[in-house]
Order: structure tokens, then sequence, then C-alpha cells
């Protein structure tokens, strides 16, 4: 019997070594070492400066920039999650009246539907992407407070798309922070353009 608990307690300890430290610090290393900047948490830098996460949906609510979906628990990378509210929830279809009706005040030249995912939040609260149709849709909106041709955003919106996956799996898609960021350097290009 004493030499049966010890036996187990030999395989517990080795067994919590090897898959409890020696397996994850294994991994950890060669996620780094292969895949640096998914690893790192895909992190955008300007200099020293990070700006924010491919992975990670950021709050742009100024009017010059798109929105990405609504978050339940704000857009804190520390804390994702949703609002575990019913379909059937009266709470819910409130909160989905009121976002229709800001996204209304906020995009008063778009008068077709307002798409799905800007008003429903994602299952993590933290998707960085919506669907082309999404982004389309905020066009006037974007074209309007940064006085740009609708033209020339939506040029720079398709640029932006990346197909589904595998061709089939998904739809069209946008990643906010990244479309935002072009937005920017497009702006900070025509302004050296104008001083030439």
């Amino acid at each position: 019997m004493k030499t049966q608990w010890l036996v187990s307690a030999k395989v517990l300890a080795l067994s919590l070594v090897l898959l409890g430290i020696a397996y994850p610090l294994v991994i950890f290393i060669a996620g780094r070492a292969l895949f640096p900047f998914p690893a790192g948490g895909s992190l955008i830098k300007e200099g020293k400066t990070v700006l924010g996460s491919e992975l990670i949906a950021q709050d742009f609510s100024l009017p010059g920039y798109f929105q990405p979906r609504p978050s339940a628990c704000g857009y804190d990378p520390t804390s994702s999650g949703g609002s575990n509210l019913a379909a059937t929830s009266a709470k819910l279809f409130e909160t989905y009246r009121e976002r229709i009706r800001i996204l209304r005040l906020a995009n008063p030249l778009e008068k077709v539907k307002v798409p799905l995912e800007l008003v429903a939040a994602s299952a993590s609260g933290l998707d960085p992407h919506i669907s082309l149709g999404a982004a389309l849709w905020q066009l006037p909106r974007v074209a309007q407070a940064r006085g740009l041709p609708r033209e020339r955003i939506e040029e720079l919106v398709r640029e932006s798309a990346r197909s589904p996956l595998l061709g089939f799996i998904g739809e069209w898609r946008v990643n906010v922070f990244d479309l935002n960021r072009r937005l920017d350097q497009l702006r900070l290009a025509e302004e050296a353009n104008e001083d030439e």
C-alpha cells in the first residue's frame, strides 16, 4: 500500500512538472520564436507608442471614424463577455432600440436598415471586425465628417475588406482598427500634398 502511494505521488509530481511547467514553457517559447507578432498580442506601434491591437475592438466614437460592434462589457480586453440577456428579454429589445436610435442620429444620411452587427454585441464584446455592409453603411457619416469624397473612402473600405475564410465561410469583413488607421494615414498624406 505504501509503495502504491509513493508511485502515485511520483507520477503526480512528474505530471505536474511536465504538463504544468515544461509543456506551457515550450509552447510559449515556440510561439514567441515562430509567431512573434501574434504571440505578442498583434500590437500595432507607432515608434514606441502602442496604438492598439489588430485582435481587440476599440471604441471609436468620433464621427470621422468607423465604429465597431457594440460591446456589452466596454472595450476592455481584460474583461470580455456578453450581456447574457435572453433573446426574449425586454431589456435586450430596449437596448437594441436605443442603439438604433443613436445610430440613426449619428448617421442621418443613411436611409437603409441599420446592419445587425452595429446593434447586437459580439459574444466576447471585443470583435474587431464588422461586415463590409456595416462599414459601407457608415460611409456617408465618415465622408462628411472628414470632408472627403464618399467614393475615395469607399475605395479605402473595399481595399481593407478581407474575403471569407476559404472563400465561402463567413462573409466579407473589415477590421475597424486597421481601417481607421488607414483613414488617418490618408488624411496625413492629403495634408502633405496640400503643403507642397
